[in-house]
């Protein structure tokens, strides 16, 4: 990985002077909102933004910057004048329009998985590998929102200490699923407080006061499932490490939209933990919060909303003796970190040049 470290602060608009026309496609969907607020919060250049969906949601009305925009339905022929197409309505539906986006003239930030392991197509946390966009792209995809937060955490260590094995578990929240599973969240709760029965619709087994097996398809061969293969492939791809070993468990917890994750990193060297604690400081998009006198440590509830990703309980790995190991707690925002606010920071790279 030979991209440098970048804080990525709100968009300049271009040297032209003029903004881009941008498009939400999926803007009614829990990231599609998200992706509204980071525009409007980073004060992101725009000369226009068209929110996007598909028919039953058309007509709808969303407050953007002191109005209330209406939502489109998403055609073939919507992305006429479009610069900028945020893309948030799952793989299918990227795999139909994103192309059409692109011949239309738009370049599209997709946020599902339809391209992420597409060769031709640029897996981007602007933080960690920039370089890896170019002005030809048409298309760049926004990783998995494990793979995101996490590289951002291992980059400014990588650099200083080439990472050699990852071993990672993982408490996903519900909003990894969806705006369904975070209200399947909150009424099961209160269906379990009120002591009343409650049969889940979304998500496979009871959520409240409960956490279980990442609900993705498990592969036979591997016993990995699907979410797991993903962080695997996409955490080397962004590192640009392809044999990189990942041993990793990912369970779904009863949190609504902050991921965390216990990860130990073996290095080629020993590293000391102090020495650690000075990169994550001083790294793009991080925090350090490693209090040992006060037990304090991230957690969910603290970054839930915030950009940065929370970094702390750096260690050494007791179970290496050669000293080269690390263990470290993470925490991001999955809606934004984790989804949203990394379209918009590679939107906002885009514009930069």
């Amino acid at each position: 990985m030979n991209d440098q470290p970048r804080e990525i602060s709100p968009a300049a608009i271009p040297a032209d002077g003029s903004a881009p026309v941008v498009a939400i496609v999926g803007a009614t969907g829990a990231v599609g909102v998200e992706l509204m607020q980071c525009l409007e919060s980073r004060n992101f250049p725009l000369s226009r933004l068209r929110l996007l969906a598909s028919a039953r949601s058309a007509g709808q009305r969303l407050p953007f910057r002191g109005e209330d925009l209406v939502v489109e339905e998403l055609t073939e022929d919507s992305f006429e004048g479009v610069d900028i197409a945020l893309f948030s309505a799952g793989a299918t539906i990227s795999r139909k329009f994103a192309p059409i986006a692109v011949a239309a003239g738009a370049r599209v930030i997709d946020n599902s998985s339809a391209f992420r392991m597409d060769a031709d197509v640029p897996l981007v946390v602007p933080e960690v590998n920039p370089a890896a966009m170019s002005a030809q792209d048409g298309i760049i995809a926004n990783p998995n929102c494990v793979a995101a937060i996490m590289t951002v955490a291992l980059a400014p260590l990588h650099r200083a200490h080439p990472v050699r094995r990852l071993q990672v578990a993982t408490y996903q929240a519900a909003s990894g699923a969806g705006a369904a599973a975070m209200q399947e969240l909150r009424d099961a709760t209160a269906a379990a407080l009120a002591g009343e029965a409650f049969t889940p619709t979304v998500l496979p087994h009871p959520y409240a006061f409960n956490l279980f097996s990442h609900n993705a398809e498990v592969d036979p061969e591997s016993g990995y499932n699907g979410e797991e293969l993903k962080v695997i492939a996409e955490t080397r791809r962004i590192l640009d490490l392809p044999e990189l070993p990942v041993g990793i468990t990912c369970i779904r917890v009863p949190v609504l939209r902050a991921h965390a994750m216990a990860v130990t990193v073996e290095f080629d060297e020993p590293v000391a933990p102090e020495e650690a604690r000075a990169l994550i400081e001083a790294g793009a998009g991080l925090r350090l919060v490693d209090d040992v006198a006060a037990n304090h440590f991230p957690m969910p509830c603290e970054v839930t909303g915030r950009e940065e990703v929370l970094v702390g309980r750096i260690r050494r790995d007791l179970g290496d003796p050669s000293g080269r190991s690390l263990s470290l707690f993470i925490v991001g925002d999955q809606l934004l970190k984790g989804a949203a606010l990394n379209a918009v920071q590679i939107a906002e790279t885009v514009l930069a040049g």
